[in-house]
């Protein structure tokens, strides 16, 4: 190879998902083995970060699996609804959120309806959907509406205006962009005994800086195998709405885990995918500017120049 090739080739920044892979690879090998939640086990560590340039439209899909970004998308324009319900989701055929309700319903009925009968029939019966549906106040209600209280006599509330942090951190970035408060909250203590699952990805932070919009994600629990996929792209695109919403320009998109996990039953889906080797990279383009944040549409996405390798199926742990 010749001195030129050399230089070049030396210069060549590395795939960015390879941090991802010598993150699995780390807690795969060296991860401390401990029982979960779930009961399945896991082998986990604390504290990860992972890093990603937005720049030129680029979007961060994993390439050694398929990763189903058009389902993400929809669960995250359904977060910006303020909806808790499942049921809009089962009626796009997005079922990542259905195993929850699912679970409850069969412990409390002891009918083992399948999923997908249970689906069809939350989007055939909208009190069937009401009474069985409703995954309680995550993530959607705290992003825009915020339980506020306000006092109507000795010791009495009652319940004021919500708070929507989403539409307040765009008037922020529009405003104030140098502020350190351009954050999104999902941790609401008071309530997270009423939610089906804890919001994971709890803490949105934006950045601003020549122009440029970052935004860093404080996740307090990551299934690498599974979830991880879904959360960095959300982080992303969330990322590139705001920055349109805002008149900036893309910045980077920073993933940070806190008890960042694999479960054991992931050993296929794990050995799989550090076989592969990353390549290509892919790009999205945004094919209006909505009005508001809240009004962007699955149709506003295009992806390209996504070839990614072959889906990998495991299971998900309730």
């Amino acid at each position: 190879m010749t001195t030129t090739a050399l230089r070049t080739a030396s210069t060549v920044a590395p795939h960015w998902e390879h941090q991802y892979l010598d993150l699995m690879r780390r807690i795969w090998e060296q991860g401390d083995e401990r029982l979960d939640r779930t009961g399945v086990g896991t082998r986990s560590v604390f504290g990860a970060t992972i890093r990603f340039d937005l720049s030129g439209g680029a979007m961060p899909l994993l390439t050694t699996k398929r990763v189903y970004w058009k389902t993400a998308t929809r669960e995250m324009l359904w977060f910006l609804t303020g909806n808790t319900n499942i049921r809009p989701l089962c009626a796009q055929g997005v079922e990542i959120w259905t195993d929850w309700p699912l679970d409850r319903y069969r412990r409390e009925t002891g009918e083992q309806i399948s999923r997908k009968d249970f689906s069809a029939r939350i989007v055939a019966d909208e009190v069937f959907a009401e009474a069985w549906g409703d995954l309680g106040p995550v993530y959607g209600k705290q992003w825009v509406d915020w339980d506020t209280y306000e006092p109507v006599g000795e010791g009495l509330f009652r319940r004021g205006p919500g708070v929507n942090q989403v539409a307040q951190v765009v008037d922020s970035l529009r405003s104030n962009p140098g502020s350190r408060r351009h954050i999104i909250e999902g941790w609401n203590v008071a309530e997270l005994d009423s939610m089906a699952l804890p919001p994971c990805h709890k803490t949105y932070q934006f950045h601003v800086a020549d122009g440029r919009l970052s935004c860093l994600l404080y996740q307090r629990s990551c299934d690498l195998g599974l979830g991880f996929a879904f959360n960095m792209w959300s982080l992303a695109l969330l990322t590139r709405m705001m920055a349109q919403q805002c008149n900036l320009e893309p910045g980077e998109a920073v993933w940070t885990g806190g008890d960042v996990h694999l479960y054991l039953n992931h050993a296929e889906l794990v050995e799989q995918q550090l076989s592969r080797t990353p390549e290509g990279q892919a790009m999205m383009t945004i094919a209006r500017r909505p009005d508001s944040i809240f009004d962007y549409r699955i149709e506003d996405f295009e992806v390209s120049g996504y070839a990614p390798q072959a889906h990998i199926a495991a299971p998900v742990a309730v």
